[in-house]
């Protein structure tokens, strides 16, 4: 392609920053502005001007998907292969560097990268080693600690413990595990990273080499970057290098996995006389979804700032929804997704987003009694999920002791001592015998079959579910059932020691199985609390089933908003916008994960392209409690002229004459028009409204605090005054 043709394609601010001559350029690049065609068309430009070769240029990124995409933009630009380009993500490039040079990084020829997986299996058998056992640490706290300390640089025997156990104990495991992968020619994922930086700071004629050999270093979703990859690409461009970044303070919204959008908003710092070019021309989404993105954005302070437009429409209006409950949030959701697949909208094209993976599970009970096919991007259903298998794996054994499924699951989970070695014994004891695992169990404990320490750890575990049994026969309440046995079958403890967004999500999702529970009506042949549970897990043995769209079905697609970025879709459905919840109760005493969630927010509003519809709960069960949150802060801050409340009409009628009540559940409250209220939590109002009947009746209060809200009479426990 020629100059001038590659050119042609861009809009003036893309070809400012494609054609910049700066040392150092800031690619400021708004959601949809065409950052992906700005880096493709700088690394074509470049090479065909004749100012770059391709065995000159680094591109880096953070995904492999991200990087084949790179790769085949700019073969297609220059129509011609691109093996001699340098693309790739940060650990892919490390690895190519380690395996050229690891006799200097002091490596094996054969060194083997672990995954996860296996890195956690090493944690593991180091503990045992070392007589550690999982009450006192877990094994992926470890692992947590391992992987923060080498993304901050930080060899173990640099770690500080100040004299604290916990403290002292991990880097111990980490001194050990660092000689185990030395001695192994093992590397895992951070270690790619970190190796790498130490070759360039250990080899100074290597670097130079590097150095001499490319002369521009390109960088994608650079807000997204930690610290040992900044400290990477610091020493490999030293003084000499042309550095280009692109990436978006605003989608900066990877810290709790060490991403670091200071990095970004000081790089000049760093790079002095870098020159921003800033993208803001938006070919995504409608005029109105711009301008309320902008409005939520404004309120984060210490931006580099910039201000999203279109040449496009102005577009509808965003809708507001204003749910009684979670339920019947979800229930709109679906009928409005019903409705538009009905008038041809494809489900492909239609996409829920959530703060909360937990948040999942009523959306999902809503699709699927419409019988719309879904997709859970990027994640698993609820039923399907780890943590809830495991909890239903434990009351199904509760209820029958047979279930050898549900015994191989949870015998050593949270672990307990009964290794594989162990449960292999049983299995064969089983098949010998014709017993069930749990008379195998029995039969190794009554014929001395089993090492005393492996004995005794089954024993426990016996009497654990019959103490899970007793708990379940006290109980009255469903909810209280799933509650009490999940706690005192150590899962909850187990995943609150997790660190970071995974843990968190398990324990919400624990919770949320409580939620479920507690909602749960069954039918009539449920005559009893035990038979109430057994219908329950029967019903989420079946929504862990077949539900799911299969792959190659057009379906509707939910994801967290942390999985949402990068993607769009025509229709947006952005469900649970209440203080606490979105933003996250975690988040909301801290300025910087406050400032977090709010870019969280920005990246929610701007997947949208043509409709955007916001939902609020006014009463939410969720986590196994009953909440009534605030309307978010991230829906006050847009402006209320994009916004456009929206009513049902098929199930709300707005009464004639407030003063007669009709067909009002406020009959029977002995309510009217301006009487003083008060409610549980919101304090004293005044009743300005009312609309509905039956069991959808709602009421206004305007509040003394200057707040107004409907509320579902069936729930508000409103008290006249």
């Amino acid at each position: 392609m020629s100059l001038n043709a590659l050119l042609d394609q861009l809009n003036p601010e893309q070809r400012q920053a494609v054609e910049s001559d700066a040392q150092h350029l800031l690619v400021l690049a708004g959601a949809g502005s065409g950052k992906t065609r700005v880096l493709t068309h700088r690394i074509g430009w470049l090479i065909a001007a004749g100012l770059a070769s391709p065995y000159s240029v680094l591109a880096v990124t953070f995904t492999n998907k991200a990087a084949r995409e790179m790769r085949g933009r700019v073969e297609e630009l220059l129509e011609t292969p691109s093996n001699t380009l340098w693309i790739g993500t940060f650990h892919g490039l490390a690895h190519r560097l380690l395996k050229h040079h690891n006799k200097l990084a002091h490596l094996p020829d054969n060194f083997q990268v672990m995954d996860s997986d296996d890195q956690l299996r090493l944690v593991k058998r180091l503990m045992v080693d070392l007589g550690i056992t999982d009450e006192r640490v877990q094994p992926k706290q470890v692992q947590w600690f391992i992987n923060g300390q080498k993304d901050e640089g930080i060899r173990a025997e640099y770690v500080q413990t100040h004299g604290d156990w916990f403290q002292e104990t991990l880097k111990n495991i980490y001194l050990r595990y660092e000689e185990i992968c030395q001695r192994s020619g093992l590397v895992d994922f951070g270690e790619l990273l970190l190796r790498a930086h130490e070759l360039w700071l250990n080899n100074p004629d290597l670097l130079a080499n590097y150095q001499q050999r490319f002369t521009h270093l390109l960088v994608d979703e650079f807000q997204d970057i930690n610290t040992i990859q900044y400290a990477w690409l610091r020493v490999l461009a030293g003084d000499k290098l042309s550095l280009t970044i692109v990436g978006d303070d605003d989608q900066s919204i990877y810290g709790w996995r060490g991403a670091k959008v200071e990095t970004i908003q000081t790089f000049n710092q760093d790079f002095p006389g870098t020159h921003m070019v800033r993208l803001e021309q938006n070919y995504r989404s409608t005029a109105t979804i711009l301008d309320a993105a902008n409005a939520v954005i404004a309120n984060n302070p210490a931006r580099l700032g910039k201000s999203l437009w279109t040449e496009g429409d102005r577009g509808d209006p965003i809708r507001l929804y204003a749910a009684f409950n979670e339920q019947d949030e979800a229930r709109y959701v679906a009928d409005e997704i019903n409705r538009l697949m009905e008038n041809g909208t494809n489900a492909n094209t239609i996409a829920m987003l959530y703060r909360s993976n937990a948040q999942s599970r009523v959306l999902e009970e809503a699709l699927i009694h419409s019988q719309i096919p879904y997709r859970i991007y990027g994640g698993q259903r609820f039923y399907e999920r780890l943590e809830v298998k495991n909890a239903v794996a434990y009351l199904r054994l509760v209820l029958n002791r047979q279930d050898d499924a549900a015994i191989e699951r949870i015998i050593n989970v949270p672990t307990r001592g009964i290794g594989n070695k162990t449960i292999e014994t049983l299995r064969v004891l089983a098949r010998d015998q014709g017993f069930s695992l749990w008379e195998a169990c029995l039969s190794a404990l009554e014929n001395s079959v089993l090492p005393k320490r492996a004995a005794n750890a089954l024993e426990d575990f016996m009497l654990l579910i019959a103490d899970l049994e007793s708990i379940v026969s006290e109980k009255e309440e469903l909810g209280d059932m799933v509650k009490d046995v999940t706690a005192a079958s150590g899962l909850i403890e187990h995943h609150e020691k997790e660190k970071g967004e995974k843990g968190r999500a398990r324990v919400e999702n624990l919770q949320e199985l409580v939620s479920a529970a507690q909602s749960f009506a069954g039918n009539d042949e449920a005559d009893t609390p035990v038979a109430l549970l057994a219908q329950f897990l029967g019903e989420a043995s079946l929504d862990a089933g077949d539900s799911q769209a299969d792959e190659f079905e057009d379906s509707v697609n939910l994801m967290t908003l942390h999985s949402a970025k990068g993607l769009e879709f025509d229709h947006v459905f952005l469900v649970g916008l209440e203080e606490g919840l979105f933003p996250h109760k975690m988040s909301m005493d801290d300025a910087s994960g406050l400032q977090e969630e709010r870019r969280l927010a920005y990246v929610g509003i701007t997947r949208a392209r043509q409709i955007l519809t916001l939902t609020y709960a006014e009463s939410r069960r969720l986590y196994g409690s009953e909440t009534f949150n605030s309307l978010s802060r991230f829906v006050r801050e847009i402006p209320q002229e994009l916004l456009t409340e929206v009513r049902l009409r098929s199930t709300v009628s707005r009464p004639v004459n407030f003063g007669l009540q009709q067909d009002m559940a406020m009959d029977d409250a002995g309510f009217s028009l301006g009487q003083r209220v008060l409610h549980p939590m919101f304090g004293e109002g005044t009743l300005v409204n009312a609309e509905g009947g039956g069991a959808h009746a709602r009421v206004q209060v305007s509040f003394d605090d200057g707040s107004e809200r409907w509320l579902m009479m069936q729930y508000a426990k409103l008290e006249a005054i």
